[in-house]
């Protein structure tokens, strides 16, 4: 119901008892009614998931097996993100679940954390680029909003962006993360202002053993600030 219906329906009301009282009618009064917020309009995590199973957005749906919206605690400690699904995670529809993501748990329970008790993970693109090629700039852009909605639910105290991709398209950069990661910057979104730290990609750390020193001491300095 309209805030306009409301207010016809109060002046019924009031016209009703006036006369049933005193037989004269008063001026109207001016009540502050709101909108009703139907069921459809009620943002969750879950309609953002069925939303991007579906989404057709941009070319990453053609080739998809499954999206992967995401997954983890609902008000996370830390909210993961990435770049976007591998061939695993397309075929399972999850985030980070192939080596890379195996990897990325083991970092995240170094320093206490998990998906399934105080993280939430997701990805910039929610489909995979063919062959893991980098996303494109419209691809990024056509997944933005789902990634903003989840941020204003999930509303996490910490995000940890792993990886170039997911650094740069977040901070709107094109800083080699060399450059970006080992520092909190203050990440704004829906008005909320969130610590952000980036770190190397769990992909690069196994091609790159050389940086998995920097990679533990970004996730040092994340634990420091529980």
């Amino acid at each position: 119901m309209t805030k306009d219906d409301k207010q016809k329906i109060a002046e019924f009301l009031d016209l009703a008892s006036e006369h049933l009282s005193t037989g004269y009618q008063t001026s109207a009064r001016e009540y502050q009614f709101c909108d009703d917020v139907s069921k459809e309009q009620i943002d969750t995590i879950e309609q953002i998931a069925q939303e991007i199973k579906i989404c057709r957005n941009c070319q990453l749906w053609e080739k998809r097996t499954n999206a992967a919206p995401g997954e983890g605690v609902l008000q996370p400690l830390v909210l993961v993100i990435g770049e976007g699904p591998g061939e695993d995670e397309d075929r399972q529809g999850r985030p980070f679940v192939g080596r890379a993501g195996q990897l990325l748990d083991k970092m995240l329970d170094s320093i206490g954390l998990s998906r399934k008790t105080n993280c939430f993970i997701a990805n910039v693109v929610k489909c995979r680029p063919p062959f893991n090629r980098d996303p494109y700039p419209e691809e990024t852009a056509a997944c933005a909003h789902y990634l903003q909605r989840q941020i204003a639910l999930l509303k996490p105290k910490f995000i940890l962006v792993v990886g170039r991709i997911a650094a740069q398209t977040l901070l709107k950069t094109t800083e080699p993360i060399i450059k970006i990661h080992g520092k909190f910057m203050e990440f704004e979104v829906g008005g909320m202002k969130i610590p952000l730290i980036a770190t190397y990609h769990p992909a690069a750390l196994l091609r790159d053993e050389g940086k998995k020193r920097p990679t533990w001491e970004d996730l040092k300095l994340l634990h420091s600030k529980f």
